[in-house]
This record gives C-alpha cells, sequence and structure tokens, in this order.
C-alpha cells in the first residue's frame, strides 16, 4: 500500500469525525432545551449528557449563548438554503413562504419559541439570534428580490425590509396565537393580497394560481 496516499485519505476521515461530534453536542443542547429551558440548560448538564468534556466544549463554542445560537443554525438553515427559481416572483415568493411555514410549524417550533422568549432576558443570546435569523432573512429576500428585478417584475431600488418583518409575524401570530391554518390558500393569500400589493402590485408578478 502507498503510505502517501494513507496519509493524504486520514485528514478528511478525522475532520469527519469532529464533525459528527460537534453536531451531537449541538443536537444534544437542543435536546436539553427542550426538556428543562435555555435558563436550566448548563454547561455541566451539556457536558455529561453529550459525553463530552466541558474543555471540548469550550474549545469551540465560549459560552451557551453561542451553543445554542450554532445549534439554531444549523437546525434551521438547511431548509432556507433552496430558493428554487419557479420563474415568478410569485412563485418564488410562495417557495419562501412554504419553506419558513414547514420550520415554524415543525416539532421545533416550541423550542423557537421559547428561545425567543428567553432571548429577551439574555441579551447575548438575544444579540446572536437576531443577526443570525437578520442575516438568513436578508439572504433569502436578495435572492428572490435579484431575480424579479433582473425578470422586470419589481423595481431594482424595491425595499423588501418590510417584508422580511411581516411574513414571519403573520405565521407565527396564526401558528402560536390563533392556532388557524397556514395552509397554502393562507399562503397564497398573504402572498397575492399583502407582499404584491406591497411591491406596487406589478401586473406581471402575478401568474396563475398556485398548483
Amino acid at each position: 500500500m502507498n503510505n502517501d496516499a494513507v496519509a493524504v485519505s486520514e485528514p478528511p476521515a478525522t475532520s469527519s469525525r469532529g464533525d459528527c461530534r460537534e453536531q451531537a453536542i449541538l443536537d444534544t443542547a437542543l435536546d436539553l432545551i427542550g426538556e428543562v429551558g435555555y435558563e436550566r440548560m448548563s454547561m455541566d448538564a451539556l457536558a455529561a449528557r453529550a459525553r463530552a468534556s466541558k474543555a471540548t466544549i469550550y474549545r469551540r463554542w465560549p459560552g451557551k449563548a453561542q451553543v445554542v445560537a450554532e445549534a439554531i443554525r444549523r437546525r434551521a438553515c438547511p431548509a432556507m438554503a433552496e430558493t428554487p427559481d419557479t420563474g415568478t416572483l410569485r412563485g418564488d415568493l410562495l417557495a419562501a413562504l412554504r419553506a419558513q411555514r414547514d420550520i415554524l410549524a415543525g416539532q421545533d417550533c416550541p423550542l423557537f419559541t421559547g428561545l425567543m422568549m428567553a432571548s429577551r432576558d439574555d441579551e447575548e443570546l438575544g444579540s446572536l439570534l437576531r443577526a443570525q435569523m437578520g442575516a438568513d432573512k436578508q439572504r433569502v429576500a436578495a435572492v428572490l428580490f435579484d431575480r424579479a428585478a433582473a425578470r422586470g417584475e419589481v423595481d431594482p431600488a424595491a425595499e423588501p425590509a418590510l417584508i422580511q418583518e411581516l411574513v414571519p409575524a403573520l405565521l407565527f401570530m396564526r401558528l402560536m396565537i390563533t392556532g388557524e391554518p397556514t395552509d397554502d390558500v393562507y399562503l397564497v393569500h398573504i402572498v397575492d393580497d399583502v407582499l404584491l400589493p406591497l411591491l406596487a402590485g406589478c401586473p406581471s408578478c402575478r401568474g396563475p394560481a398556485a398548483g
């Protein structure tokens, strides 16, 4: 066997094991929060549950807030990573709303809600989560609006900030307060009766009804 080939192949395997171990710690952190809440979760408890030393955890994250923010980022980002190009702004908005709805309506919704409440009292956690969620929303909005501007559907100077605030608020209200459905009928209503009119109701934004 070629020793050089063995030497080259070993680092990726080590890195992969490290990534898996890191993810296991992050998943354990969210499991603990689901059981006892953010305030009562400690780094000692996390180390014990994850069967990792506190030194190992602190080498990667300086504190509890950083562990949780990273865990939330990895849990939520894959679902928002894809921003399919449907060919119209209307279709893109519906696809993005479906992704956000599925994240909020999933089993992690109580977890996210609890962390939002905890972030009001934990300034560090709040700062990390706000920056993270703001960056995610801005990234998705930028992709959608860049496409729409290139198609001539919106003014290139259109400002999506209000929409970034409205959509989570509308979904959260139904999911956590009123309990009303967030099915595709409701999402179409948001897009057709709220979002597109805010973007000046450009006729080319409206395609055929969503299937």
